[in-house]
């Protein structure tokens, strides 16, 4: 009689190899939001710029090279999906990014996009062009 082979890759090939962490549903939603926020080339230009430090609207504006009423509306829905947070001092309001995950998140997308072509290897089973 044949013993039967478990399978190579499957539900239960690699069970006890690693620890699972479930994340909630909630969680892959407000990662997807946060996504689709940072998604806008405008906005990744002003959320790079926050990662250098907190600035006043002023500065921001001039740094990124947009009007106040644009930059209110970017901030806005940033805000909404606390990537930055901001504080009043007198007349200014100064702007922040949330935390080091926003900051680590873009910088290492930038990296990503900044590596040449040919850093990137094929996956075995991907044809090459």
């Amino acid at each position: 009689m044949r013993k039967r082979k478990e399978p190579i890759c499957g539900p239960h090939a690699h069970a006890g190899t690693r620890a699972r962490t479930v994340i909630a549903d909630e969680a892959f939603s407000r990662a997807a939001a946060l996504f689709r926020a940072a998604g806008d080339e405008p906005r990744l230009r002003l959320i790079e710029q926050l990662g250098r430090g907190e600035q006043c609207v002023t500065e921001l504006a001039e740094a990124v090279g947009t009007k106040l009423s644009t930059l209110s509306q970017q901030l806005k829905l940033l805000r909404g999906e606390r990537i930055v947070k901001h504080r009043r001092d007198g007349k200014h309001v100064f702007y922040s990014l949330a935390d080091n995950h926003v900051r680590e998140l873009v910088r290492a997308a930038l990296e990503h996009a900044s590596e040449p072509e040919h850093v990137h290897a094929p996956h075995p089973t991907e044809k090459r062009s």
